[in-house]
């Protein structure tokens, strides 16, 4: 028997639309994204006196607890906006000693290494640059692109991610800022548009099994879900902060602040500050799969008042970047990569499949995000 295909609809408040497969709607054609936004982010979010009242109390326990220690708290920096204006609050607002961290996956834009030599210069803060075995990295990279699935960010995100906690567990920093918020992503990107929740190694492993070289990867990084979840932040104390949720957060004010303060520059949209994203983002996922994680982006801007639905639906139908310079980038990424252009676009040709295709322990990263919506630890809404 074939199922009917869901009748096209999109949001009257945002523009998440049926794309998303699981999405819902209320009887005024309101999204479960915004929904939620209302019900349960919108009345739990302090800015104003409390917001202050709470970054000061979580300055004032790190700061006790770095006393004695080089540094405070540890900042992942990409170089873009989130994690920029983070280390702009923890410094200048919050009055601590971040140690800057960057992961260097191989994919970083000049102009991202230009905006992280500007706020390490500006802010006066030590920067540590992890470098990531490149060949480790292409390899993983590519048995992910073999193995047909949207979740392609999910390779850089577990170098980024665990190079961070490895380094925070090796030197003993208890507390990691990020730059993660509700202002710009009270939207999620839902999982089917490569959402993954998390580093999950069964997954990673059973990919590498069937899609790797034939030959051990042990030089790239993987920290499990379960393992920073539970062992770091349950057992060893490693805490998570996000002070952006604290402060006044405006998109095109931090911008503002940041390149009159700094001379940090504005990326067209965001996660621009990777190539390889860029690229992901602007299109692969959505030419090969159909899905546009722009429009949880601006979703979240509509949100929260940073922009208009009729802005949101005239950018979203075009693309972000012109076809010449996106022709251009396929080829640089299938030469990074080690591949002939013809060999990438088979890869993009191929039978679309999903993480559930392969072995993973998915069911229990779910249970945890429930258990945390549940105790109020989580906010947002993840699918």
């Amino acid at each position: 028997m074939t199922l009917a295909k869901r009748p096209y609809q999109i949001c009257t408040n945002c523009i998440m639309d049926t794309s998303d497969s699981d999405i819902r709607f209320d009887e005024r054609g309101r999204c479960d994204y915004c929904t939620n936004f209302e019900a349960t982010i919108r009345p739990n979010w302090y800015t104003g006196t409390m917001g202050r009242q709470s970054l000061e109390a979580t300055a004032d326990i790190i700061r006790a607890d770095g006393m004695g220690h080089d540094f405070d708290c540890i900042i992942g920096l990409s170089g873009g906006l989130d994690s920029s204006y983070a280390a702009y609050v923890t410094k200048e607002k919050m009055g601590l000693r971040p140690l800057l961290f960057h992961v260097d996956a191989g994919w970083n834009t000049d102009q991202a290494v230009g905006n992280i030599e500007k706020l390490v210069d500006g802010l006066g803060l030590d920067l540590y640059t992890d470098v990531v075995n490149w060949q480790a990295v292409k390899r993983m990279q590519v048995a992910f692109l073999r193995a047909g699935i949207p979740d392609q960010d999910l390779v850089q995100d577990a170098a980024f991610f665990s190079g961070l906690y490895r380094f925070a567990r090796q030197y003993k920093i208890k507390h990691v800022i990020t730059g993660s918020n509700f202002s710009t992503e009270c939207c999620r990107e839902p999982e089917a548009w490569g959402g993954y929740l998390g580093i999950d190694k069964t997954l990673f492993r059973d990919i590498w099994a069937r899609y790797g070289d034939g030959q051990p990867n042990a030089e790239f990084p993987l920290v499990d879900i379960l393992v920073y979840k539970i062992w770091y932040q349950k057992f060893l104390g490693v805490k998570m902060h996000h002070p952006l949720n604290l402060v006044p957060y405006v998109k095109k004010d931090a911008e503002d602040e940041l390149e009159r303060r700094f001379g940090w520059q504005r990326f067209q949209h965001k996660h621009h500050e990777s190539r390889f994203t860029r690229f992901y983002e602007d299109y692969w996922l959505p030419r090969r799969f159909g899905f546009e994680k722009r429009r949880a982006h601006f979703s979240s801007l509509i949100m929260t008042g940073q922009m208009s639905r009729e802005q949101a639906l005239d950018r979203i139908s075009r693309p972000e970047m012109g076809e010449h310079f996106l022709k251009q980038e396929f080829e640089y990424v299938a030469h990074k990569l080690g591949l002939t252009v013809d060999e990438l676009q088979a890869l993009f040709d191929m039978p679309k499949k999903t993480y559930r295709d392969y072995k993973n322990k998915r069911h229990l990263i779910s249970l945890g995000s429930i258990i945390l919506r549940k105790l109020g630890l989580e906010k947002r809404y993840f699918r």
